[in-house]
């Protein structure tokens, strides 16, 4: 029994369509799906083609979506479907091949008849199975809670849990965690990479109350950012910072020359996007005015100075602020 999750929009604009029995999608400038050569390749160059300026690496995630719907949703396989600004799911059994109708919709001319078996409460589904129907393609395998929805379906509910708790609401806060942290450290790696993480570095010990100089790219000596409290820098503490973007770990050498560096009460900081060999936090253990930041503790900085960050690095790394539900 396979199950399949699926979108009617990304504005609930096809909606009236799967009401009346259909589930589709949209691409309307594809035309006829069954025209295009039965194979992945060739869906792929046709949406190219269709669609000139997409992103590379977008291109087998979308026309993989077309390719399954006429050739991998099979009759009697299972839908999942939740109406936008609706507290309901509903599941539904595909009983239909696939056709191509623009006369029925012209946006959203890729069709598959439905017949929507039953329809359930949000309330009875657990966090992360609404989670995974949540994913941003319009047409996507249902794996992880399959047993889940056939229970469901089956008028079956989950049963022996204390009512209010929901085992998957912690997997789900962790998983989003992640899925930012994951965000927030490609666009470090990509966009600010080299020299441009240096000056992001700065303005972040800027929010926390540091001035702070960059040195000229190429001519830093090992130091890249020095940081000070008073506004000429010549008063303790000052800070040397070096920033590393690269994914390689930092090793003994490198914090050893930061080490190297230090004179009198000044203080080492360390940003290594790669992390640290075991050897460099050998090396930095015990040394109150040396600190490590790998890619886990620089994220919890941005996360925590986030709304402080200027408009250039907010455009670079947009995020939106949320409310999820975790485990008391």
């Amino acid at each position: 029994m396979k199950f399949w999750g699926i979108h009617a929009g990304q504005t609930g604009d096809a909606e009236s369509l799967f009401a009346e029995g259909w589930v589709a999608i949209g691409w309307h400038e594809l035309g006829d799906l069954t025209q295009i050569e039965p194979n992945r390749d060739a869906f792929k160059e046709k949406y190219a083609d269709a669609y000139p300026h997409s992103k590379p690496g977008a291109i087998p995630t979308s026309a993989g979506q077309w390719f399954r719907f006429i050739y991998e949703l099979d009759i009697d396989d299972l839908v999942v479907f939740r109406p936008k600004h609706m507290q309901e799911i509903r599941i539904g059994k595909i009983v239909g091949p696939y056709e191509y109708s623009p006369t029925t919709s012209e946006g959203y001319p890729h069709l598959r008849r439905t017949e929507w078996l039953t329809t359930v409460s949000t309330n009875t589904v657990t966090q992360g199975a609404r989670y995974e129907l949540g994913s941003a393609m319009s047409l996507f395998r249902l794996r992880n809670y399959a047993d889940e929805w056939k229970s469901l379906l089956d008028g079956e509910t989950e049963s022996g849990e204390e009512e209010g708790e929901d085992p998957t609401v912690a997997i789900v806060a962790e998983d989003i965690e992640q899925l930012t942290e994951d965000f927030v450290l490609k666009k470090l790696s990509t966009v600010l990479k080299g020299h441009g993480l240096e000056y992001f570095v700065a303005h972040l010990l800027h929010l926390i109350g540091y001035q702070t100089r960059v040195s000229p790219e190429g001519t830093d000596g090992g130091i890249d950012i020095l940081a000070h409290k008073d506004l000429l820098g010549f008063e303790s503490p000052i800070v040397k910072v070096q920033v590393k973007s690269s994914d390689r770990k930092s090793g003994h050498p490198e914090v050893s020359s930061l080490i190297g560096s230090l004179a009198g009460e000044e203080s080492g900081l360390f940003v290594s996007l790669g992390g640290f060999t075991q050897q460099a936090k050998n090396l930095a253990r015990n040394r109150h005015k040396l600190r490590l930041i790998d890619a886990a503790d620089l994220v919890e900085i941005i996360l925590n100075n986030y709304e402080e960050l200027d408009a250039r690095h907010k455009s670079i790394i947009p995020l939106k602020k949320v409310y999820v539900a975790v485990d008391d």
